[in-house]
């Protein structure tokens, strides 16, 4: 686990930190005929995220415009909307980077051949991927190093799974669903470990793991869950909000992998819809016909004015004023890659 520093600076939509607590709720569930909006806590930016804006905002202030991020630096179209006004250029690959520029890579990681040709084309580089996400990528080198067969439970084509897979090719094979496992095929069932994406469904990676176990009774755990802290908070917060709940409405862009796992987890715990939007205009009308109890919550890179811009759009509709439920209490913090910190020493902006 990678050690927690202070950081130069937060946003304000960054909740904090690692440890969970029992669930407190605010309320009971809503008497017949009452209107309700309850707002899931923790919600929105992890740490991890937090670090990533950061960066290319720091970046921007300290190189000046352009300053390129290979990716989007994280899964939400208004946050990267906000950066390419402010002079950022999102690219997907590094040979559309300007020899000699500056380019950041994304919290979702990169393969070691990426930085490599990084190198070979003479760009600066700044490594915003998630210490989270870094500390997987260790754990796939240690399990190659000692020869084990590594199952890496996660979704083809996503970044974070393409930059894992890329520290250890030969011994990784990548698990997409339980289904996936009958067919899997190692040199040795006693040499198996299994890591996982970190945003993935903690009940349906548990799953998948528990077959993979049945197969390979052997099988050898990471050190410590791969699944973000943040990933499993705001699952257990929707898991809270969720039970009865006419409506859930769960704010983060389409290619965020934890936001869509949100909606999957709420219609799991008993709510009878539930619906991702990038915003509030996204909202359909009819989504509300019937509905008395409406559930918040956002993905973890998901700023907080999004989420006010839905509590807004339900009280134009005659819902009351949310009402907060916690589950956890956060407080970690990333410092920034050192890098950056390095360079904005020397120009004494630290």
């Amino acid at each position: 686990m990678p050690t927690a520093e202070s950081c130069p600076a937060t946003h304000s939509a960054y909740d904090g930190g690692m440890s969970a607590h029992p669930a407190t709720t605010t309320s009971d569930a809503p008497a017949p005929g009452d209107r309700t909006v309850l707002l899931a806590a923790p919600r929105g930016y992890c740490a991890g995220v937090d670090r990533a804006v950061i960066t290319v905002e720091k970046a921007l202030d300290l190189y000046g415009r352009p300053v390129y991020v290979r990716k989007q630096i994280v899964h939400n179209l208004h946050v990267v909307r906000t950066l390419e006004a402010r002079g950022a250029i999102f690219v997907e690959e590094l040979d559309e980077v300007p020899e000699g520029a500056t380019v950041v890579f994304s919290a979702h990681g990169v393969s070691p051949a990426v930085h490599e040709q990084a190198q070979e084309r003479g760009l600066k580089t700044i490594d915003a991927t998630c210490p989270l996400v870094t500390k997987v990528h260790h754990e796939a080198r240690r399990f190659a190093d000692d020869d084990y067969d590594i199952l890496l439970i996660g979704h083809e084509g996503h970044e974070e799974v393409e930059g894992t897979a890329g520290e250890a090719p030969r011994h990784i094979t990548l698990v997409q669903s339980p289904d996936d496992v009958a067919n899997l095929t190692v040199r040795d069932p006693n040499k198996v470990a299994w890591l996982s994406q970190t945003t993935l469904s903690v009940d349906e990676t548990m799953q998948t793991v528990g077959r993979i176990r049945e197969q390979f009774p052997n099988l050898l755990d990471p050190p410590s869950d791969d699944i973000c802290y943040a990933t499993q908070n705001r699952q257990q917060a929707v898991k809270e909000i969720a039970k009865g709940a006419d409506l859930v409405l769960v704010v983060g862009s389409g290619n965020s992998s934890n936001s869509v796992r949100l909606v999957e987890v709420a219609l799991e715990s008993g709510a009878k819809a539930s619906y991702r939007v990038d915003d509030a205009s996204e909202i359909r009308e009819e989504w509300l016909d019937a509905v008395e109890s409406v559930a918040v919550t956002s993905g973890a890179s998901v700023p907080e004015d999004l989420v006010e811009g839905v509590l807004d759009y339900l009280t134009e509709r005659g819902y009351p004023a949310a009402r907060a439920v916690h589950t956890a209490e956060e407080s970690l913090i990333f410092a920034l890659p050192p890098e950056l910190r390095k360079d904005m020493r020397a120009a004494g902006l630290s």
